[in-house]
């Protein structure tokens, strides 16, 4: 099982704590990541854009003229795509970018961006991570006691207003709970700091 220093919020080690090994402890599988992150990036688009072809713009009926004795290029309509105001040639129509991944490689690859995060030295777990008010104060001064990078995943055992609002407004730093994690995400930020609650729900929903 590998095991890692836990820290309080004062950025004191006061103990290990051993991870599992089916989470954090498999070996790191690039390619289902890179999927994941794939599939992840594709979903955010909105596949709204939207452009007419020159059957779809107005006017352009008549002839412009004649086709023959002019001198001129010959010409059908002036909405041909060469034609200002004309036509866009293969032009783009709202479309589903979204790509569904198997359950299974989903799972391998959160496993996988976890095990990442150990392997690098690059996860942090706190013993618990209470906030009374929302304050980005406080959460600035625990980011600068836990050393943290300047991107950091702050991961929470479920839903709380006050660490979100406090975290929200600092540059680089995102909060998530276990339940909305992502892969993406997960190795998008130099830190990856987790309480120990929310350790403990993640190797209990991810086992």
């Amino acid at each position: 099982m590998p095991k890692v220093a836990l820290y309080n919020v004062s950025g004191e080690q006061i103990g290990d704590i051993e991870l599992s090994d089916d989470i954090f402890g498999i070996e790191v599988n690039t390619h289902v990541m890179y999927e994941a992150v794939k599939a992840y990036l594709a979903n955010q688009r909105q596949g709204t854009q939207s452009a007419k072809t020159r059957s779809e713009v107005r006017g352009g009926g008549r002839k412009p003229w004649r086709q023959k004795g002019t001198g001129r290029a010959r010409q059908g309509s002036i909405r041909s795509p060469q034609w200002k105001g004309g036509g866009v040639v293969f032009a783009p129509k709202p479309r589903d970018y979204s790509i569904r991944l198997p359950k299974k490689v989903r799972r391998l690859a959160l496993k996988s961006a976890f095990s990442s995060k150990v392997e690098s030295n690059e996860i942090i777990v706190l013993d618990e991570l209470n906030m009374t008010t929302p304050k980005t104060k406080d959460m600035i001064k625990v980011l600068e006691n836990l050393k943290a990078g300047k991107k950091a995943l702050i991961v929470i055992p479920g839903k709380d207003e006050n660490i979100y609002k406090s975290a929200r407004n600092i540059p680089g730093v995102k909060t998530s709970a276990v339940n909305t994690l992502n892969v993406y995400d997960i190795l998008n930020h130099d830190s990856f700091i987790i309480t120990k609650d929310a350790v403990s729900k993640v190797e209990e929903v991810y086992y």
